[in-house]
Formats: structure tokens, sequence, C-alpha cells
């Protein structure tokens, strides 16, 4: 869940993050990795438990965290692996990307989470598509999103002061425990939501309840990070070393 190496937003020199392209192809990549393990895990889990919820969320939780942190480490140096987002958005806000380049992040992430639920589906010999009847409404839900999104924020910006390198074990963590102590099981992610609204399995969510939960984790997204602005006043000066800093490359026209 990175930030761009470098000077800051303003600065392109040939030093700079790689070219914008491989930024968002990496981002699109990353983000349908971690929806076909989020999907998959969850059918396979579900088919396997006999039944047993509690198994199947076992199941569909350690895949999860465990693919996450392989996939941050993987595309990390090249798009800083958002993955999401209220991350890109937050890293905007920061300093860390220019927002010029932030559309071309949320769709990158929005086009790679469908793509990640589509092969899901895919290898467990499901519909390309199908819309989630597995209902995720009311206020215990609404406010299970906030916490949920408001940590993985608050991970980020707290780690990544003074253990950048350590963000990604610690977002993998974060992400494998807010599975069980939230009651939305921490979908923390817009794009995430959106995805797996297209998906009638286990992980599902229902078309209707997918707005409140996106105003939910914009809004603890938004929360962590002015809370975190002032705990830790040098983070805007510090936004562009943050996360998984990006590999050098020489920037394309």
């Amino acid at each position: 869940m990175g930030i761009a190496a470098g000077e800051g937003p303003q600065a392109r020199r040939a030093d700079g993050p790689p070219a914008l392209a491989r930024r968002l192809v990496a981002e699109g990549l990353g983000t349908a990795f971690l929806l076909a393990t989020v999907i998959g895990s969850g059918i396979m889990g579900e088919r396997l438990a006999g039944g047993n919820v509690a198994v199947a969320l076992l199941a569909n939780t350690f895949a999860t965290g465990a693919g996450l942190l392989a996939f941050i480490l993987t595309f990390g140096p090249i798009s800083g692996a958002h993955f999401n987002p209220v991350v890109t958005l937050a890293d905007a806000a920061l300093g860390g990307l220019r927002w010029r380049d932030v559309p071309g992040y949320v769709l990158a992430q929005i086009a790679g989470a469908f793509l990640g639920v589509a092969s899901a589906h895919g290898m467990f010999g499901e519909a390309v598509f199908s819309a989630s009847r597995h209902a995720r409404a009311g206020g215990a839900q609404f406010w299970s999103e906030f916490v949920a999104t408001f940590g993985l924020l608050a991970v980020i910006w707290g780690v990544a002061r003074r253990r950048a390198a350590a963000v990604p074990f610690a977002v993998s963590a974060y992400i494998t425990a807010a599975y069980w102590f939230t009651a939305s099981t921490s979908f923390a992610n817009p794009a995430v939501t959106m995805a797996r609204s297209a998906s009638d399995t286990f992980a599902g969510i229902r078309p209707a309840d997918v707005p409140a939960f996106i105003v939910a984790q914009i809004l603890g997204g938004a929360a962590a990070t002015l809370l975190f602005r002032w705990l830790l006043p040098a983070l805007p000066e510090r936004a562009p070393e943050l996360v998984v800093p990006q590999e050098a490359e020489v920037e394309e026209a």
C-alpha cells in the first residue's frame, strides 16, 4: 500500500518513479490478484468447510492475508501497491502521488478488481459475474467499515513513519485480524467492495449495500489521515518516502 520515492509530486526527474503506464498495469494486476484470492479462497473454503462458516472464514482470512503480503512485495516497487482508492487518495493528499495520476490509479484498481472476480469465477466454474445476494446492511456494518478503513490507514501512516520496510507485513497482519474483529469482515476498500458485489459467493456483498460501505470507507480513511497529520507533523514532508518506495526509472513522455 505504497507511496512513491522521489522529491514529491512536482519533481519529475530521470530518477523518478516508473512511467505511469507501468504503474497502472501494476495496480490493475495487483488488485486483480487480490480479488482472485479473496473470491477464490472464499469459494474453496465454503466448499470444503461442510457448512461450517467459521472454518470457511478462517480459510478466506489466511489466504487473503498471505496473498496481500505477496502482492504488495511484488508490485510495490513499481506502483506503490495501493490496490485501494482510499489509499491512493490519502497518498495524493499528503504529497506522495500527483493528483493528475489519481484517476488512472482508481480506474486501474476498479478494472483489476472486476478482472480478479471474473478470474476466480472462471477457476471454480461460476458465472463470470453474478449479483450477490449477501446482505451486509445496517449501522453496525457501516461503523465496522469506518473502523476497518480507519485502522488500515492508521497502520500505514503510523508504521511508515519509522519502519517503512515493515509496512507490507503490518498491513497484511492488520487485514488478517480485521477479518475477525469487524462485523463486516473488513472490506476497507471501495474497489474491492464494488467488485465483490458481482460475486454471489461466500465473499460477496449485495449491490444495494455497496454505497454505504464506500461512504464509510472514505470517511474512515480521511479521518485516519487527518489524525496522523496531527499526530506526526513531519508526515507530509516524508510522504514521498513512505510505505513501498518505487524503483528509479526514466519517466516516459
